[in-house]
């Protein structure tokens, strides 16, 4: 891998920027180059070299020169003590915000104690909802990190690994990152299971060459078949990740020559309407499995991604596994966040309306006030967990964490149903509360006339909305039955002492008049 340098970086920048402003992108960098001299990474480097490697990473997700520009500077108020008047003085308030904001999200670690951890991580995901483009830089900077984490000590790499797989592998894929999610889980599963990850990456390397001719033979195959219906298309076989292939070893109980899917192509199309006509050619051609189809398309996830999913049986018995979209759906797949939140030149995002379709970014707001062990209790179930797609009667998609029941659908839906909700149908047919809801469910709740929410049933509810609207229900009314009681006690007291009053003068005016 050649060493980056800030020409390579304009190179990369220009091909999707057409008059980057390389006047800022060189002064941010000789600015960085000054401070950072005679400081060296573990590796022995010069420490600019990670700045370099940073402002890559962006431009690769075709971030804009205030961002990369940014990521040159990311080091300098924590490790040099530059002050932020002096950058907002030098580069204006927007970089000096982003550099203040990436060096607040650097003030933890997994050493930290349990509550100081949590509080760090509330601090930084609120940060984040406010402008993304903190986390962006913080993302490519965690990247390098780890591809570099072999210079330091094996308690270090562990912590540091703990953190990228539970944390901001996690949060690459709630931002619809798919290239950046899949190498911190790769390099985090190499410290933290070594002898698993050299085993799996042994057995993949051990059976290469035989699945790259069998992927070229179906490959060639297909692209004559889309070609003969008319379909320009690119098809190309995909890698399966070491972790991917772990987990599913794990979660599944299967050993590693019974994971099937290491076959896998996708395949790239102009139009949405292309994806369903070349599903359909396949279909036709191959033998689908079924339990192996998903339309992400009809029904995107909601870090946006979009695809068309199945599984075939292809030549010689062997399942493959296929991916169709379109170009622009795969730049979401790859890029998520980072290829809306791109800027032209002088501009504000193209894309006005990028948070509203990151609902639960809007979430984490809501989250602030939270104390900082409900936040990460909430941010593991509602963020990093995996997700259902269910529907209401008229068709409106919702997206639940897996295993919610309708009690958190209710709520999801609109409080005060989640408040008079009385029981739930399923497709049709009548269910426990505390069902669990499975992709393409349609939901109707039943409701009652008044509110009547149940505290039993915290003991199934997933969501952090439905969990805290509950809790919040029976306080108000704690609260009002302690007014309540607080009130008759008061009332009982006055009257007692207007009794006691009454009777106090009443033995007074009698010994007045018997002493007359």
């Amino acid at each position: 891998m050649n060493e980056p340098s800030l020409d390579s970086i304009i190179q990369i920048v220009k091909s999707y920027i057409k008059n980057p402003d390389e006047q800022l992108l060189r002064k941010a960098y000789e600015f960085a180059k000054n401070i950072h001299t005679g400081q060296k990474r573990k590796s022995g480097e010069d420490y600019i070299t990670h700045p370099l490697h940073v402002g890559t990473i962006l431009a690769e997700l075709q971030q804009d020169c205030t961002v990369i520009s940014a990521s040159f500077l990311h080091d300098a108020i924590e490790d040099q003590n530059i002050s932020f008047q002096l950058l907002k003085k030098d580069f204006g308030t927007d970089i000096a915000n982003l550099v203040e904001g990436v060096t607040k999200l650097s003030l933890f670690s997994y050493s930290s104690r349990e509550e100081q951890q949590a509080e760090s991580l509330r601090k930084m995901f609120v940060a984040m909802a406010k402008d993304i483009r903190v986390v962006l830089i913080k993302l490519a900077d965690r990247l390098h990190n780890m591809r570099t984490l072999q210079y330091l000590t094996p308690e270090q790499q562990n912590n540091i690994s703990l953190e990228t797989r539970e944390i901001y592998a996690p949060l690459a894929h709630r931002l619809g990152m798919g290239s950046v999610k899949w190498e911190l889980e790769d390099l985090a599963l190499r410290y933290l299971e070594p002898e698993a990850f050299q085993d799996i990456k042994k057995r993949v390397a051990e059976k290469r060459k035989d699945r790259e001719k069998y992927l070229n033979n179906f490959i060639q195959e297909l692209s004559t078949l889309l070609k003969n219906h008319k379909i320009q298309a690119e098809v190309y076989g995909r890698p399966k990740h070491f972790f991917s292939i772990y987990r599913k070893m794990q979660t599944q109980h299967l050993s590693f020559d019974a994971i099937y899917d290491l076959l896998a192509i996708r395949i790239l199309v102009k139009e949405i309407k292309d994806c369903y006509e070349v599903l359909g050619v396949i279909h036709a051609h191959w033998k689908p499995i079924h339990h192996k189809f998903g339309d992400y398309i009809a029904m995107p996830k909601s870090n946006m991604y979009q695809s068309l999913h199945t599984g075939v049986i292809g030549p010689a018995g062997k399942p493959v596994e296929i991916q169709i979209r379109t170009y622009d759906m795969h730049r979401i797949a790859e890029y998520g966040i980072a290829a809306h939140w791109h800027y032209k030149e002088g501009d504000k995002p193209t894309d006005k309306n990028i948070i509203e379709k990151f609902a639960w970014l809007r979430q984490l707001l809501d989250w602030q006030k939270e104390d900082a062990k409900t936040f990460m209790e909430n941010l593991k179930v509602d963020l990093f967990t995996d997700e259902v797609f269910v529907f209401t009667p008229k068709g409106d998609v919702h997206n639940l964490p897996l295993n919610a029941t309708p009690v958190d659908f209710a709520f999801h839906v609109h409080t005060q149903v989640g408040y008079r909700c009385s029981g739930a149908k399923v497709n049709g047919k009548i269910e426990s509360l505390d069902y669990k809801l499975q992709n393409g469910d349609i939901v109707e709740i039943i409701t009652s006339n008044k509110d009547k929410p149940s505290l039993h049933w915290l003991n199934f509810v997933v969501t952090s909305g439905a969990r805290n609207k509950i809790k919040n229900w029976f306080h108000k009314q704690k609260k009002s039955e302690h007014l309540k009681i607080g009130q008759d006690a008061l009332e009982k007291a006055a009257y007692s002492l207007l009794l006691d009053e009454a009777i106090f003068n009443e033995e007074h005016l009698q010994k007045a008049a018997q002493r007359f």
